[in-house]
């Protein structure tokens, strides 16, 4: 296997500033070196700050494969390297068509361009085989509950974990617990997120994910 032939490729979701504590990067690069040394692929949102950055930077750096992908307007405010990401898509930009890769770089992989977060999203989700959310902001719970709304419709039955960093997430799952003790949600599929505190409970949970009973029985097109 080589790093472009990864086992399994897990999508991450996370901020892509540091926040405020130390612990979220070096989690996050203790995450990145764990998936490079399972041949576990990384897909990720193509910043290279925070500690989006982070992940993505020790999950290559240590051999493994990383896709970023990433909108062209936030290129300016989550790649560092903006100089030569904005001429590769001033190269392609008469024959653009949606999406842009470019050259593999040591620190990040290979990045793709697209024209906006849908597509972002869609081809980040097709790519992954599993989510895990780390500390972020509101495009981090916004991608989260996406995924887990669509399981939850049974669009998908991918694992989700929450890398639960120090405490970050404790607010939230208090949330989940409330919705289904307010029975807006069901015990059954309050099991679709997985919970971990370590890297190695994250990965873990991946491997030992079981799909919960109870989810919507629904039947979607698929071309």
């Amino acid at each position: 296997m080589t790093s472009a032939d990864p086992e399994k490729t897990v999508c991450v979701f996370c901020g892509s500033s540091f926040g405020k504590k130390a612990i979220y990067a070096e989690s996050a690069s203790e995450l990145g070196k764990a998936l490079a040394n399972r041949n576990w692929g990384l897909v990720y949102g193509g910043g290279s700050t925070g500690i989006m950055g982070a992940v993505a930077r020790a999950c290559a750096t240590t051999g493994g494969y990383v896709h970023g992908i990433i909108p062209e307007a936030l290129i300016m405010r989550e790649r560092s390297d903006t100089e030569t990401l904005n001429a590769k898509l001033k190269e392609s930009i008469d024959n653009h068509d949606g999406s842009t890769p470019i050259p593999d770089s040591k620190e990040y992989g290979k990045t793709t361009l697209v024209k906006d977060m849908h597509t972002r999203k869609r081809l980040m989700g097709e790519e992954a085989d599993a989510f895990i959310a780390l500390p972020g902001g509101y495009g981090t719970l916004e991608e989260l509950m996406e995924v887990v709304t669509w399981h939850q419709l049974n669009i998908h039955n991918k694992p989700i974990v929450v890398f639960n960093i120090d405490g970050f997430y404790d607010n939230f799952l208090k949330f989940i617990s409330d919705s289904i003790s307010n029975e807006f949600v069901s015990v059954n599929n309050g099991d679709i997120i997985r919970v971990a505190t370590s890297v190695e409970e994250v990965l873990q949970a991946i491997e030992e994910y079981k799909i919960p009973e109870g989810r919507f029985n629904l039947k979607w097109e698929t071309t």
